[in-house]
């Protein structure tokens, strides 16, 4: 029987309780930190698809159109649409680069494409991980158990 990540059952069968520990601990680890990066992932996708509508929403209104402005989360300032053609794409850490609206809204479906494909890839990364876990820890429970019926 072999598991979904190449590690077979029979194998973790013949491994001491120390390695299974190990192996189970470092499988947990990273898991985790799959997690972490997935949750990374919604996140960065969400703010691009919000980018992705303001920017829909802005090609959409006038020149000379009066609208509040964000400048954080929660402050906005009266403002007027001076060309709504070019727009700045923030590219990280600190960069922004003119672009023209339709650059910009391919700049973010680009992002959001490769972002899903990266998402789904460490799903998949994350599921087999979590496979070996849970595998190894009902043989290392098993292994436990053997141990204290022999004592």
């Amino acid at each position: 029987m072999a598991s979904k990540a190449g590690i077979r059952v029979p194998e973790m069968e013949k491994m001491s309780i120390e390695h299974l520990k190990a192996l189970k601990e470092q499988t947990d680890l990273e898991v985790n930190l799959l997690q972490d990066s997935l949750n990374n992932i919604r996140t960065a996708t969400s703010r691009l698809e919000i980018a992705s509508a303001a920017l829909n929403d802005l090609s959409l209104r006038p020149q000379g159109k009066k609208m509040l402005v964000p400048l954080t989360a929660s402050l906005y300032v009266p403002g007027k649409l001076d060309d709504a053609d070019k727009v700045l794409v923030d590219v990280g850490t600190g960069y922004f680069i003119e672009k023209t609206m339709a650059e910009g809204k391919d700049y973010c479906e680009r992002k959001i494409n490769l972002l899903k494909s990266n998402y789904d890839q460490l799903v998949e990364v994350a599921t087999k991980k979590k496979s070996i876990a849970d595998e190894a820890g009902v043989i290392l429970q098993a292994k436990l158990k053997q141990l204290g019926a022999a004592t």
